[in-house]
């Protein structure tokens, strides 16, 4: 089932999002998220107009899709940018598929024109997955991203919606 995150869900969400932060090149972020500011995005993408959806199966949280404007300003604010999340479990499972199609529909809903994805050239198989769902890649930014001790470049993909 795919429905809105509640405050509630931050420490399920933790346990599969920190990992990720800590050992792979998912997100270039090394700070690892703490509950509480964990919450405050639950709360805030959806006063924002955005979502913040959680695929659950059987009180079990498998992932998370979130978006929010991809720049700030005017000029930028029908362009979306999205993080998606996955617990190991849920990979392969389509639980990716039925997040993003249920981010896009919101966004589409709210008047959005695109979704941008922000995929780590360190991370294949998330640029194989956006490609597979219609994103195509639109740009590289070279070593712009630093993890590990080594640069990485940034691969943006991008969906219309409208």
């Amino acid at each position: 089932m795919i429905r809105p995150a509640r405050p509630e869900d931050a420490a399920a969400i933790l346990e599969f999002w920190n990992p990720l932060i800590r050992n792979t090149l998912v997100t270039f972020n090394p700070m690892e998220k703490t509950e509480a500011e964990l919450r405050e995005m639950i709360i805030a993408k959806p006063l924002a107009g955005h979502a913040f959806l959680v695929a659950e199966d059987d009180g079990a949280i498998l992932g998370f899709a979130s978006y929010g404007q991809f720049r700030a300003g005017l000029g930028y604010a029908r362009a979306m940018e999205h993080t998606i999340i996955l617990a190991p479990g849920a990979k392969g499972k389509g639980v990716g598929r039925a997040l993003m199609t249920a981010i896009e529909d919101h966004a589409r809903a709210k008047g959005y024109h695109t979704m941008v994805a922000g995929v780590s050239g360190g991370n294949p198989q998330g640029r194989a997955f956006h490609a597979a769902i219609g994103y195509a890649e639109v740009g590289v930014i070279p070593e712009s991203g630093f993890k590990f001790g080594r640069y990485w470049d940034l691969v943006l993909m991008q969906k219309v919606l409208s």
